[in-house]
């Protein structure tokens, strides 16, 4: 059986250290315990790293050490005319704001690389009910294979329900 391939943004990698989330940071510690294993393949792009570098020391070490860790696939957005043209239609169909260029380089460089899923904290712009229909609108209109956007809980064994 072929493993899923899950693109990770920034926010995921963040609150690995979110000292002000408690909550989240050890479910997203418990879900990168499940990535350590190798149940799935791992991508993370230019703008996942060109974001995490801009955390202060000594958090930015970590981060970086800690997505090395689990072995993931880089992909090189920079010049890249594939995942420019599938962020500018995003834009175009206004599902993520104008001035959120990053979040939508994430979904585009995810749909690009043949991704499953997209695991995001971030509700505002991609986790929500409008950013997972217009991708996969998305999708279908370019004959490209459907991809999910999931929180990191969603992987554990408890929902979030049980607590």
């Amino acid at each position: 059986m072929r493993k899923k391939k899950i693109y990770l943004d920034t926010s995921v990698v963040s609150y690995l250290r979110q000292e002000d989330a408690p909550k989240e940071m050890e479910q997203t510690q418990a879900f990168w315990e499940i990535l350590k294993m190798g149940a799935y393949e791992i991508y993370a792009s230019g703008v996942t790293i060109k974001e995490l570098s801009k955390c202060a020391e000594p958090k930015r070490r970590e981060l970086l050490a800690l997505l090395e860790e689990i072995g993931y696939n880089y992909i090189e957005v920079d010049g890249n005319a594939e995942i420019a043209a599938l962020a500018k239609e995003i834009e175009s169909l206004k599902i993520i704001p104008a001035n959120k260029v990053d979040d939508r380089l994430h979904i585009a460089a995810a749909v690009y690389s043949g991704c499953n899923i997209i695991v995001s904290w971030n509700f505002g712009h991609m986790v929500n009910v409008k950013t997972i229909d217009g991708v996969r609108m998305i999708c279908l209109a370019n004959s490209l294979p459907l991809i999910d956007i999931y929180a990191p809980y969603v992987f554990l064994e408890r929902s979030v329900s049980d607590e």
